[in-house]
C-alpha cells in the first residue's frame, strides 16, 4: 500500500514538473537543503533522466547551518546541479523575525528579474500549514509577487494551464499532496540523501529546518529514517513546531504568503 501510494504521488509530481517545463520558457526551483526541497529534486531527475533542466536557488541569508552548507556543496557536485545562490539581508520586517519572512522574499524577487525567471517550482505541502492548503498545483503570482488566494482559477480534469502576463510568475507545486511521512517514505525508498541535522545528537534533532536564528530542536532520539516515522506515527506536535514564525498568528503567515513568501 506504502508503495502504490508513493507511486501514485510520484507520478503527479513528475506531470507537473514536466508540465511546468513544458509549458514555461524560464523555469528555476527553490531549495532550501530541507527534506522536501530535496525529495522534489530527486523527482526531478527521474522526470528528465537524472539531468534537472532548471537552475535551483538557494536564498541565503548567511546564518544557515554549517552542517546545510555542507550539505548544499556536496549534493551541487554529486547531481550536478546549476545552483543559484541569491542573498538576503537581515533587516527588521512584517513577521518579526528579520533572518526570514518577507526579507528572503525580496532577495527572490531581485533574482527572479534578473533572470528573467518567469515559473518557480517550490516543495511546500499541503498539510505543513492552514494558508497553505490553499495553494493550487500551479499558482499566479503578479508582478508584485501577491497571490490573491481568494481568486484563484479551479484546477479541473488536469488541466494545470495558467495566463502568465509580462512580470507575472506561476508557482507549481509538485509536492501539494505528499505529507511528511510520504516524504520521509520516498527518501527512504529511494535512497535521497538527508541533511544531518535531521537525526538525532544527544537526545535532540530538527524536524524542520530553516536558519540557525529561527529554529529550534526538538526532543528526539531518532537517529535514522525509520525511526523518524516511528516517531511520526506516535507525535501529537505540529512538523513546524521548531520553526519561531510559524508560532505567529495565521495573519502573519497569510500577509507573508500574500506578497510572495515561499
Amino acid at each position: 500500500m506504502i508503495k502504490q501510494n508513493l507511486s501514485l504521488l510520484e507520478e503527479r509530481s513528475i506531470f507537473l514538473l514536466r508540465e511546468a517545463v513544458s509549458r514555461f520558457d524560464n523555469v528555476a526551483a527553490l531549495w532550501s537543503m530541507g527534506k522536501d526541497s530535496t525529495a522534489m529534486l530527486a523527482v526531478a531527475r527521474k522526470a528528465f533522466v537524472s539531468k534537472i533542466p532548471f537552475p535551483v536557488i538557494h536564498i541565503d541569508n548567511g546564518i544557515d547551518f554549517p552542517e546545510t552548507y555542507e550539505f548544499r556543496d556536496l549534493l551541487t557536485k554529486k547531481w550536478k546541479l546549476d545552483l543559484i545562490v541569491a542573498e538576503s539581508k537581515i533587516k527588521k520586517e512584517l513577521s518579526g523575525f528579520s533572518c526570514c519572512g518577507s526579507n528572503k522574499t525580496e532577495a527572490l524577487k531581485k533574482i527572479m528579474k534578473e533572470q528573467g525567471f518567469n515559473a518557480l517550482i517550490v516543495s511546500i505541502r499541503r498539510d505543513e500549514h492552514g494558508i497553505r492548503s490553499k495553494e493550487r498545483y500551479v499558482s499566479k503570482r503578479n508582478k508584485d509577487f501577491k497571490w490573491d488566494y481568494k481568486n484563484q482559477k479551479a484546477e479541473l480534469w488536469d488541466d494545470y494551464s495558467s495566463k502568465i502576463e509580462e512580470g507575472e510568475h506561476a508557482r507549481i507545486h509538485p509536492l501539494l499532496d505528499w505529507n511528511e511521512i510520504d516524504v520521509w517514505n520516498y527518501t527512504q525508498a529511494e535512497k535521497i540523501p538527508v541533511n544531518p541535522l535531521y537525526f538525532s545528537r544527544n537526545g535532540f534533532r530538527y524536524r524542520s529546518l530553516g536558519c540557525t536564528h529561527c529554529t529550534s530542536m526538538i526532543k528526539s532520539n531518532a537517529k535514522n529514517i525509520p525511526q523518524i516515522m516511528a516517531e511520526l506515527k506516535v507525535s501529537t506536535t505540529e512538523e513546524r513546531q521548531g520553526r519561531d514564525q510559524d508560532k505567529e498568528k495565521d495573519y502573519v503567515m497569510s500577509k507573508l504568503r500574500a506578497l510572495g513568501y515561499m
